[in-house]
């Protein structure tokens, strides 16, 4: 499957999973207690600069990727003008967008092995009152390792709705994603069965 870790090393690479991932629970949760939008937009202005102090290439793979939260923010706005809440709105999208940003940064500068090892850690007090963890780590893996390979489902999709239709691609695509998404979990889970299991 897709990694979500960005190839190059950049000196967030360099930095440890357990204290990145403790950072970002405790900036998100500083996060949601900011409500005025302008200190909400100081937050994402931090945010953006994390990626653009990786470099050109790391900045831009980031942003592309965060592209796809610039329609839900679109939306949120534009439900929240409908409804006589703009500035409710902003402060929403904002937030949404800092915490996602946030989190796509650690996600793309850790390996994916460093996350399970974090978890793993974590979860030890569990695994001293008898229970398997290692069914927990391996859904959270699959987790994560799919989320690339939806992405990519979902821009084939988007390039085949382009290739016959003169429309722009919206909602039409989502049943289709679902139903492809759904087969390749089957499949996984095949694959798993005939190794015999999640090994816990």
């Amino acid at each position: 499957m897709i990694s979500l870790t960005f190839e190059a090393e950049t000196w967030a690479h360099r930095l440890r999973a357990g204290p990145k991932l403790a950072v970002l629970a405790g900036s998100t949760v500083l996060l949601f207690s900011v409500s005025h939008w302008s200190g909400l937009l100081a937050c994402l202005s931090v945010t953006l600069l994390l990626y653009g102090s990786c470099g050109a290439a790391f900045a831009a793979e980031g942003f592309r990727q965060l592209k796809g939260l610039g329609y839900v923010a679109a939306m949120l706005l534009l439900w929240h003008g409908v409804i006589g809440d703009l500035i409710g709105g902003v402060a929403i999208s904002l937030r949404l967008v800092t915490a996602l940003a946030a989190a796509n940064f650690v996600t793309a500068t850790t390996r994916l092995s460093d996350m399970i090892e974090v978890m793993r850690s974590c979860l030890g007090p569990l695994r001293s009152l008898g229970w398997k963890t290692g069914i927990f780590e391996m859904a959270v893996a699959l987790a994560i390792r799919f989320v690339p390979v939806i992405r990519r489902d979902a821009d084939m999709l988007a390039q085949a709705w382009k290739a016959r239709s003169a429309r722009s691609v919206g909602f039409q695509i989502l049943i289709p994603l679902a139903l492809i998404t759904l087969d390749e979990a089957d499949h996984v889970a095949e694959a798993l069965r005939a190794r015999g299991g999640a090994g816990v």
